[in-house]
């Protein structure tokens, strides 16, 4: 019976091995998109910054948000696309309305 129980004990090990592994891969690469939509979102808020800044271009809030991703270590932050729209009319309520940005980034995230 002893043998017996070693090899059940080597086929459970072999059936749960795997499973382990995926769940722990899966946990990194989730955990790694997760902080890749933190460093995005984060640089967009900093376009935004400088977007409504008097005398800013759409060329600095671009700048800024490159760098920002550069900062945030983004590998291929150079394949993102951000697009910068200046002129954006904003609801405040009560049918108020103010003059804000909107920038947007899209970044390729390969998992």
């Amino acid at each position: 019976m002893v043998k017996n129980e070693r090899g059940q004990a080597l086929l459970e090990a072999a059936m749960t091995l795997p499973l382990l592994l995926l769940v722990s891969v899966s946990i990194f690469e989730f955990g790694r998109a997760y902080q890749t939509w933190q460093v995005l979102t984060n640089a967009a808020r900093e376009g935004a910054r400088v977007a409504v800044l008097p005398n800013a271009t759409i060329a600095d809030a671009q700048a800024r948000v490159s760098a920002y991703m550069s900062s945030g270590q983004l590998p291929n932050g150079k394949d993102a696309t951000v697009v910068v729209d200046m002129n954006r009319t904003l609801d405040i309520g009560g049918g108020n309305t103010a003059k804000g940005s909107l920038v947007t980034v899209i970044y390729p995230f390969k998992f």
